[in-house]
């Protein structure tokens, strides 16, 4: 199929997509990678009278470290920042799931924010921001607003945002000392969007997990520092309580064992 008629703007700058936004809300849709846009369009379950493109908006292609964050402007490639020096260090929960994110030619063109902004269930980096404890920030005309992960997702391709703001960058917490990092994803195929993924962080006195794919928005869970049984009986408990079901994929039962069983090999292995 194609896509339906629509206007096409280039934003040079931030300002100018904020104002747009303003003017059109709901009948604009804004395109940085199109990844996940352009196929929308294509089948019409996207239908925008205005597409306003900011991938060469010369203030937002930007990735920075500032106040404790990797701070990811909404124009910046998911390539880019995969191929930042120190990911590893910075970063190491995305160094992990980069890997995972499409192919070498989607990650090229796709966006970071704009991953965030679809807000898939089952995508890797709304996984990562909310298990990092991550934060978006959100511009419109009438000021700027931060909202955390688990405020900003609200359901199946469902977010906080509104038609008039823009997702300018997202903020994921860089690594703490002390703190290690892991991540495990099953899929159909390398490159697909993950049946289950896993992001886990332990610390000195805490660790978390969370869960992608499974339910609607990236699912997580704080526990204190847990193994053997009181490990499993948690898991257990976290995948009893998920609200996971069946698709063309995979169970629900399935991908509860997969919460289960893999999520206690990886937090074991950030044990050792």
């Amino acid at each position: 199929m194609k896509p339906a008629v629509f206007d096409y703007i280039r934003c040079d700058c931030a300002d100018e997509a904020v104002a747009l936004l303003a003017q059109y809300g709901d009948d604009a849709r804004v395109l940085a990678g199109g990844q996940s846009l352009m196929p929308m369009l294509n089948m019409r379950v996207a239908q925008p009278k205005v597409l306003l493109d900011i991938s060469r908006a010369t203030d937002l292609g930007a990735a920075r470290v500032a106040e404790g964050a990797l701070a990811v402007s909404a124009a910046a490639t998911q390539a880019a920042v995969e191929r930042r020096p120190n990911l590893t260090h910075e970063l190491p929960l995305l160094a992990q799931a980069f890997p995972h994110l499409g192919h070498l030619q989607t990650r090229s063109r796709g966006t970071v924010c704009g991953s965030i902004a679809h807000a898939d269930p089952s995508a890797e980096l709304p996984l990562c921001l909310a298990a990092l404890g991550g934060e978006i920030v959100l511009r419109s005309r009438s000021g700027v607003r931060t909202l955390r992960a688990e405020q900003f997702f609200r359901g199946l391709l469902t977010t906080a945002r509104q038609a008039t703001e823009l997702v300018e960058e997202v903020r994921f917490p860089l690594a703490r000392k002390g703190e290690r990092y892991g991540f495990a994803e099953v899929a159909m195929r390398h490159g697909d969007f993950a049946i289950v993924a896993l992001a886990a962080v332990v610390g000195a006195a805490e660790m978390r997990l969370g869960v992608g794919g499974a339910t609607d928005r990236p699912a997580i869970r704080h526990w204190p520092l847990l193994c053997g049984d009181e490990l499993d009986d948690a898991l257990h408990e976290f995948a009893r309580d998920l609200d996971a079901g069946d698709d063309q994929h995979a169970s629900a039962a399935y991908r509860r064992h997969l919460v289960r069983n893999l999520g206690r090999k990886l937090i074991r292995e950030l044990q050792r």
